[in-house]
């Protein structure tokens, strides 16, 4: 953000202060100081101090004036959080662009994994910006997809044996890809089933696992809960 816009900003905001009560401009600034992450009304009704009765009244008064919101936080979705109607909740909040309405958007990724299947199935092998361009190129989404959006579904399909990630070799089927680079290829199947697995080793999920920062023994991710793990020692 630049300079000029950030200044426009707090004179909007010190004008809508010096309108309020002054309950309303304390509860007010203490919400807008916390900008995209929000405030817990818990947390703001102890930082405040203001009295049970008052501090309700505040809030309804705030958001019927609409320089407050309700946002749903996935974390902690029995907890009301309180913003300020000029930020957007920041993607620790909303869940990332997987979430929608803080709901898993379970629709969306299933599209997205479809349409990456079909496209795989056509050609031999695929970059990531190769898939992105047919997904721009074919207008099958009115939503932006980012490159680690798409990323994240190819590395899906690969922990769901669908999908295998590979580097160019810069030949054959690779020819059109710069040696090195990861690309992704559907498995082949002979005879309807899939072709065995060689070396497991190399292939262990967590290697590709886009929650593998988060996996610890004992934690919400672990080894013990992970399906995908439990499918590789099924090998």
């Amino acid at each position: 953000m630049n300079g000029g816009n950030k200044r426009k900003r707090q004179d909007m905001a010190l004008a809508v202060s010096d309108s309020l009560s002054n309950e309303e401009r304390i509860v007010y600034n203490m919400i807008r100081s916390k900008e995209n992450m929000g405030i817990w009304s818990g947390e703001l009704k102890r930082e405040t101090t203001i009295p049970e009765n008052i501090f309700k009244k505040v809030l309804k008064s705030l958001e019927a004036k609409q320089l407050i919101k309700q946002v749903v936080n996935v974390q902690s979705k029995g907890r009301k959080i309180f913003m300020a109607t000029e930020f957007q909740p920041s993607k620790e909040i909303t869940g990332g662009d997987w979430y929608s309405d803080g709901k898993l958007d379970i629709e969306f990724i299933d599209t997205l994994k479809q349409l990456s299947l079909g496209y795989l199935s056509r050609q031999k092998v695929a970059t990531v910006d190769m898939v992105l361009k047919f997904f721009k190129e074919s207008g099958a989404f009115t939503v932006e997809v980012s490159n680690q959006n798409l990323e994240e579904i190819l590395k899906t399909l690969v922990l769901d044996d669908k999908v295998s990630e590979v580097k160019s070799t810069g030949f054959d089927d690779f020819a059109g890809v710069p040696p090195g680079r990861v690309c992704y290829r559907i498995k082949s199947k002979i005879g309807g089933v899939r072709e065995e697995k060689v070396g497991a080793m190399a292939s262990i999920p967590c290697g590709v696992c886009p929650r593998i920062n988060f996996c610890t023994p004992d934690g919400v991710v672990s080894p013990k809960n992970c399906v995908y793990y439990d499918k590789w020692l099924d090998f």
